[in-house]
């Protein structure tokens, strides 16, 4: 099977150490990690992972078993195949001079993207949606030179009533 990105959501415990532990994981077994988000869950103590993996469906099936069973790991799913939303957040500094900052605009506000600062000789500019969103407001403002790009990479969810349980597994309550 040809490899393909693969999108993985982790629940851990928000302890110290735990990023470092699941980043050894995949680079014990030679995965590179395409991007990884973490953040605070909808339960105190638990933050959520994404991450986003290239590899064919046994390997990355295999990693996913490895991370699930490491302590801190409550609940890991690949959701690759599930019907998600996916976005991407990045903030892009672009030169913008008297001349341009008009054209810029424009192509800031066809791609629903907010500039949330302005200087004398740049733009930031901050756009959320998927990849290819991103990607393609990136490759028009390459024309008036791009100084600096951050992207927080892909963070995802499972569409509709579905969570990140697994099955079998009980969706996070307030309870747990």
């Amino acid at each position: 099977m040809a490899p393909m990105k693969h999108t993985l959501v982790a629940l851990v415990e928000d302890k110290p150490g735990v990023l470092n532990r699941v980043a050894n994981l995949f680079r014990r077994r030679g995965f590179n990690i395409d991007s990884i988000t973490v953040g605070h869950s909808e339960k105190p103590d638990i933050s959520r992972m994404t991450i986003v993996v290239d590899g064919s469906g046994a390997s990355v099936e295999q990693v996913r078993k490895q991370l699930d069973k490491l302590i801190e790991t409550v609940k890991v799913q690949d959701i690759t195949s599930e019907s998600i939303v996916v976005r991407e957040m990045a903030l892009i500094k672009v030169k913008a001079t008297s001349a341009t900052r008009s054209e810029i605009m424009q192509i800031v506000d066809i791609f629903r993207a907010n500039i949330v600062d302005v200087s004398m000789e740049s733009l930031i500019i901050e756009v959320t949606g998927d990849e290819e969103k991103l990607d393609s407001l990136l490759n028009l403002l390459r024309t008036f030179e791009i100084k600096e790009v951050v992207r927080t990479g892909r963070i995802a969810m499972t569409r509709g009533s579905t969570t990140t349980s697994e099955p079998g597994r009980k969706p996070i309550s307030a309870e747990d």
